[in-house]
């Protein structure tokens, strides 16, 4: 039965006040506010049989709906559901009313490791412990074919034992998502966490910008700030394309090794997640996890057995009778889709590609600094291409569509795309799959 409440969370003012004693589903008593975003609120919460505290992720369906991430929504939920490790923050339940979905989590009490690191650095053996934990979280993730892309400390939270635990899989890819290139396409992450072969837009091995990432996270543990850091965009683009960093002075000669090597900007020399494990300076100390999956953490959260063999669609429909149906089906509002791609033409050739995709359609080109816009004679903006320099010789492109009902923006789109394939940036070190 829906709590005429229940949808009141995450609404009004955002604190603690305004949802507490609020009964979700007349299962969970909210609390506080922990944490928000753009499309979702987390709060603290109490399971009121068991009273066992939980986290609840409350996402606006409507926001889902209107910035195009059904697919992503969909896809994070049936990641968390499979995944069952002790350093990854576990998926209890799925409910949802009219207006949201709530995401019943582990509550990590520790919060970010990121305040952590923001009132000091860490200490090199205390550095090691959480990236032990967080190469075991992330190496359960590849052997079950799922790929993380956006590790960073915002993302990693710490439990009352003030143990790790991997958050957010948002983002996060599955192995049906690789072309036949044996490599994953998708523009994702966090700047200044992200790999330099997403960067190139060629293809990338979810495993290897996973590593990249673990040694962006390895190098703030034991420095207290980023390796690539820049208020200018380009400009940290181009210290990641280059691997331009320097590790501090107190950095120990294996760790600034084991550091050189996960931040390889060749892929197809970058560590490995089995290398890091039997590497000198990662091995000290370190024992591997054993865990049963069928029961971690259901004894202390109560969850039904019946629950356990249930995925995530199968949670969704079982949610006190509320069709979801709605979220999960194809857009028709307007949303915008964005690429991005290196290439070493210069602008004016670039730009020259874009001005050919006008002819015979009917748009109108309206050129400008390192940049262009594609207009609809109704006078709608269509497409934005901007252009900014990464190197001497290497360019990046931007380019952002506003999707129309009346299908030729995606024309467009595509003829665009065509025209700009061929000025994609070739590296004579291709990126390879393993």
């Amino acid at each position: 039965m829906e709590n005429s409440n229940s949808d009141s969370a995450g609404e009004g003012d955002g604190t603690a006040a305004a949802v507490a004693e609020v009964n979700l589903f007349e299962k969970y008593e909210l609390g506080k506010l922990l944490g928000c975003g753009a499309f979702a609120k987390v709060y603290h919460a109490r399971n009121v049989r068991t009273g066992q505290s939980v986290a609840i992720k409350a996402v606006s369906k409507n926001k889902v709906m209107k910035g195009g991430l059904a697919a992503h929504i969909k896809r994070e939920i049936s990641i968390m559901r499979l995944l069952q490790h002790p350093h990854i923050v576990r998926l209890f339940e799925v409910l949802a009313t009219k207006t949201k979905i709530y995401f019943v989590m582990e509550f990590a009490k520790g919060g970010e490791i990121f305040a952590k690191i923001a009132k000091g650095r860490f200490s090199e053996d205390l550095s090691r412990r959480y990236f032990q934990q967080l190469i075991a979280a992330v190496g359960y993730c590849h052997s079950r074919g799922v790929f993380h892309r956006d590790l960073k400390p915002e993302n990693l939270l710490l439990d009352e034992n003030w143990d790790l635990k991997v958050s957010d899989f948002g983002l996060s890819a599955v192995k049906e998502q690789i072309r036949p290139d044996g490599l994953l396409h998708t523009l994702c992450g966090t700047p200044a966490y992200v790999a330099p072969e997403i960067l190139a837009k060629k293809g990338y091995d979810g495993a290897k910008v996973d590593v990249w990432s673990c040694g962006v996270i390895l190098f703030v543990l034991n420095a207290g700030y980023l390796p690539f850091n820049d208020p200018n965009l380009m400009v940290m683009y181009r210290r990641i394309y280059k691997g331009d960093f320097r590790c501090p002075k107190w950095t120990s000669p294996d760790l600034k090794r084991l550091l050189f090597r996960l931040l390889d900007t060749n892929p197809g020399t970058r560590i490995t997640v089995d290398e890091i494990i039997h590497d000198p300076w990662f091995k000290k100390g370190y024992k591997a996890i054993k865990f049963q999956t069928e029961d971690f953490g259901s004894k202390d959260h109560g969850e039904d057995a019946s629950s356990k063999n249930l995925n995530a669609f199968d949670l969704i429909s079982f949610s006190s009778g509320f069709d979801l149906s709605g979220l999960f089906s194809e857009l028709s509002d307007s949303r915008v889709s964005e690429e991005r791609f290196v290439s070493a033409e210069t602008p004016e050739r670039i730009l020259a590609r874009v001005k050919e995709v006008s002819q015979g359609e009917n748009v109108k080109v309206v050129m400008r600094d390192w940049g262009a816009k594609l207009v609809g004679d109704n006078g709608d903006l269509v497409i934005v291409v901007e252009i900014h320099r990464l190197t001497e010789e290497l360019m990046v492109v931007e380019v952002k569509k506003r999707e129309r009902n009346d299908g030729v923006s995606q024309e467009i789109w595509n003829k665009l795309r065509s025209k700009l394939s061929a000025l994609v940036y070739q590296p004579e070190a291709s990126v390879t799959s393993n």
